[in-house]
């Protein structure tokens, strides 16, 4: 009787990060559309809204790696509920904000904060068997592309009820979401014994900084130039849409549900075919040039529908790239 319980115990953690996962990813993608016209009515220039939608980034940067540690010496449950807990209070903030410090204070919180996707992969890794640990780690990427076509709808269905409205009820949510992991997740991380030796935290992004010619280290830079290409667009595509096309804070949600959807349905559906066609190497390049494409194409978008055709571009480039590119790094 002991398998069948214990293959209970682990769906039940299974579904428990799974809705963590989800219910996180739609508080995030709640506050990020809406950003820009919440600090545009403070006063912000798109230079400062620039430096909001970075100030999330940088503050994950500089703690990520702290994270880990945390969670490998003091647990995946600790990590996780103080992340949860960072992420309700930088909403609330976000929602109750009357001053542009405030929103940056929101999200150098959140930043912080932010290291849940990597705790819940590591929760994974503890719990659930090899053999079982790509199926659910397959789940848990579901899950969190589902709250990025969610969220924004949601985001913007809340504008409805004034500025406040989709700050506070993402905070609700990530209060909810901080309770349920905190019921019904237990620890997942054996205790260990004895000390081991580490290296500095930041070992491996100086081996990257020192020698960018290697194969791992040249594919770790596209990767990143893509995600900073990428990152760019998301920072300022509201403002695009706001001030060429006219959207609101209520009516913006949408455009963002709909980049969410063929983001799901191209690495769904496109990727494997694309990859067994064209190989991971190919892949990687083909995807490089269609997001180069879609990026030199948003500006020339003179209609809304016009848009509609080039903003596809930019998933099927992202999910070549980012796939493959993680591919061959753990090839190596």
């Amino acid at each position: 009787m002991n398998p069948p319980a214990e293959g209970t115990s682990h769906f039940k953690k299974l579904s428990v990060l799974i809705a963590v996962a989800f219910v996180d990813m739609i508080g995030l993608m709640i506050v990020i559309p809406l950003l820009p016209f919440v600090a545009t009515d403070l006063g912000a220039t798109p230079v400062v809204i620039g430096r909001l939608i970075a100030a999330f980034s940088i503050a994950q940067l500089l703690s990520a790696p702290f994270w880990g540690r945390v969670s490998d010496k003091y647990g995946r449950r600790p990590a996780l509920l103080i992340g949860l807990t960072a992420s309700t209070a930088a909403y609330l903030v976000f929602g109750l904000a009357h001053s542009i410090w405030l929103l940056y204070l929101s999200r150098l919180v959140q930043g912080a904060g932010g290291g849940t996707t990597g705790v819940l992969n590591a929760y994974v890794a503890d719990s659930i068997e090899p053999a079982e640990r790509a199926k659910a780690l397959g789940w848990l990427s579901a899950a969190t592309s589902a709250g990025v076509v969610i969220g924004p709808a949601i985001g913007s269905g809340a504008a409805h009820f004034g500025p406040a409205a989709p700050g506070i009820f993402a905070a609700l949510l990530c209060a909810t979401n901080a309770f349920f992991a905190w019921r019904w997740l237990p620890e997942s991380k054996a205790s260990s014994t004895g000390t081991q030796q580490r290296k500095p935290v930041w070992h491996a992004a100086f081996e990257v900084l020192q020698h960018p010619g290697g194969t791992v280290n040249a594919l770790i830079w596209v990767y990143a130039g893509g995600m900073l290409a990428f990152t760019c667009l998301t920072a300022v595509l509201a403002l695009l849409l706001k001030d060429e096309f006219s959207f609101t804070a209520s009516s913006i949600g949408p455009v963002f549900s709909y980049i969410g959807i063929l983001s799901v349905v191209i690495r769904a559906v496109m990727l494997g075919p694309a990859i067994r066609w064209f190989g991971e190497f190919r892949g990687m390049r083909i995807g490089i040039l269609l997001l180069i494409t879609g990026l030199l194409l948003y500006p020339a978008a003179a209609h809304f529908w016009q848009l509609m055709l080039i903003i596809p571009l930019v998933p099927m480039g992202t999910a070549l790239v980012f796939p493959t590119t993680t591919s061959l790094i753990s090839r190596r």
